[in-house]
């Protein structure tokens, strides 16, 4: 009887703790996916209980993602790719578009996103980057694509211009970036009023009492010589 009662509370504090019979879980996720929200609930068809499962469990997988953040001269060395991709745009835009995916993969690469899967990168890149992250779908599937009539071209162009956006928002610094992490001026007061340990302590213990050179003669009142006690007495038994 006990254990039925345990598997019964235990059901029904899953059923309330699940986003889509929690308004509150579910209002958290449609704030923090933002315009990708929209998009999942589009691509299950409707059915936001399917949807804010599905955002839950990206948030449970990639929600504690740290990456790493780029130096100066890797952010210059992306922005003069980026260049590349656009003057290559008037002369091949569907070369345009494969360049951008094959530049925007990198650079998801080397900022800490899983790199094996392009599902898993859309996952991930939803999590931290939900309201951008449509521009790398858009350019993954165009790329190649060479036009045949304007109607494609500006297809293209649009393409690459929401590509773009999600492109700057991986070079900006951002809060998961462990770099940032372990240099935030918190954490370096941290360390600097971290107890010290015992070797550490016996080492300034013993630098403090070590003498400098030379502070025994300097530093020291000299000890007057003892009197002579036999001298003292014969003295005294003259007086007497």
């Amino acid at each position: 009887m006990i254990i039925i009662l345990a598997v019964v509370v235990l059901a029904l504090l899953a059923l309330l703790l699940a986003p889509s019979a929690n308004p509150a879980a579910a209002g958290r996720l449609q704030r923090r996916f933002g315009p990708e929200y929209d998009r999942t609930v589009a691509r299950h068809h409707g059915d936001t209980r399917a949807a804010r499962k599905d955002l839950a469990e990206r948030l449970r997988r990639h929600g504690g993602l740290h990456t790493r953040a780029l130096g100066a001269e890797e952010r210059e060395r992306y922005h003069r790719r980026w260049a590349g991709v656009q003057e290559r745009f008037v002369d091949s835009p569907g070369g345009a578009v494969a360049e951008a995916d094959h530049v925007l993969t990198q650079l998801i690469h080397d900022r800490g996103y899983p790199a094996d899967a392009y599902e898993e990168r859309i996952s991930a890149l939803s999590v931290h980057h939900p309201r951008h992250v449509e521009g790398y779908r858009r350019v993954h599937a165009l790329a190649g694509r060479e036009p045949a009539d304007g109607s494609v071209t500006e297809e293209l162009r649009a393409a690459v211009v929401s590509a773009r956006a999600l492109f700057e928002d991986l070079l900006s610094p951002q809060p998961q970036d462990e770099k940032d992490r372990q240099d935030r001026p918190e954490r370096r007061t941290a360390r600097l009023l971290r107890p010290r340990g015992r070797g550490e302590r016996a080492a300034a213990s013993g630098a403090q009492a070590r003498p400098q050179a030379g502070e025994g003669a300097a530093g020291q009142e000299a000890t007057p010589p003892a009197r002579d006690s036999g001298a003292g007495r014969a003295a005294t038994g003259r007086e007497a």
